[in-house]
């Protein structure tokens, strides 16, 4: 029976005969990076959140009659403020939205008019590209990130504020996939503390001007938030949150018509 479901909504799993058949309505893009998260997170680790959990939400949502599509995980996204940590895997913002205006071509040409794009990585800006692309498909674009839209959650659930390889993503990786975390022998993980240099300037400090952080600065080894707290519980918990918000929206938004006023009442 899963395996069955399985092959109703990822496009990996079925074949040409199978997607002939299906009637999906909603194509959900992850999009992850491959980048550092600390000393003991995989470079994969948004690559893997953002996989792992738009299955859990596109299987949940398949159960509430959603006819939906999930497309594979793009593992690359910008790193300009990471480039100096090896091996962070760049897409320059401008390189990254013809990649997705390319995806969206498929998709229309598909013949499904609805796509989420289910974002993992916070060096990906994409509320421009749903500025650009607007009126020039037929597709209706969404964006979803899941790491702003889980604050207040993970604010209850953590001990500590994650910003980057830390405490949350630290659990949903140790939910997902335990056996790339990086442990000492005494079973304690191998990351620092993820402690950030502090901002100069009280603007920044307070949010009022904004600036690309160099990551080689404001971090020792690409960390920031402390991950000592996390574990896969905690992790399980912050996914089902995550399926408890998104799962509806993408049943609703494949069962609404697209008419004049979409997707207004």
């Amino acid at each position: 029976m899963q395996q069955n479901l399985k092959k109703n909504w990822r496009l990996e799993d079925v074949t040409l005969a199978d997607a002939r058949q299906r009637e999906w309505q909603v194509a959900v893009l992850p999009m992850g990076a491959t980048e550092p998260h600390n000393l003991h997170l995989p470079y994969g680790t948004d690559t893997i959140e953002a996989g792992c959990l738009a299955d859990r939400c596109c299987h949940r949502a398949t159960e509430l009659g959603g006819r939906v599509v999930q497309l594979p995980v793009v593992p690359f996204g910008t790193e300009t403020n990471l480039r100096q940590f090896p091996w962070a895997m760049n897409l320059q913002p401008s390189t990254l939205f013809l990649v997705l205006r390319d995806l969206v071509a498929s998709v229309e040409a598909s013949g499904v008019r609805k796509l989420v794009i289910f974002n993992s990585h916070g060096g990906n800006d994409f509320k421009p590209f749903l500025r650009e692309i607007y009126g020039q498909t037929k597709v209706h674009v969404f964006l979803c990130n899941w790491y702003q839209m889980i604050r207040d959650a993970a604010a209850e659930i953590c001990e500590h504020a994650d910003d980057h390889a830390g405490e949350m993503e630290t659990s949903l990786v140790l939910a997902f996939r335990p056996d790339l975390v990086a442990r000492k022998p005494t079973g304690d993980l191998t990351a620092d503390e993820g402690a950030t240099r502090p901002l100069r300037f009280e603007a920044l400090r307070n949010g009022w001007v904004g600036l690309s952080r160099p990551w080689h600065l404001l971090t020792s080894n690409s960390g920031s938030g402390n991950p000592h707290s996390a574990t896969a519980a905690k992790g399980e918990q912050l996914s089902e949150v995550i399926v408890e918000r998104i799962a509806p929206f993408l049943a609703e938004l494949s069962q609404a018509p697209l008419d004049a006023t979409f997707p207004f009442e």
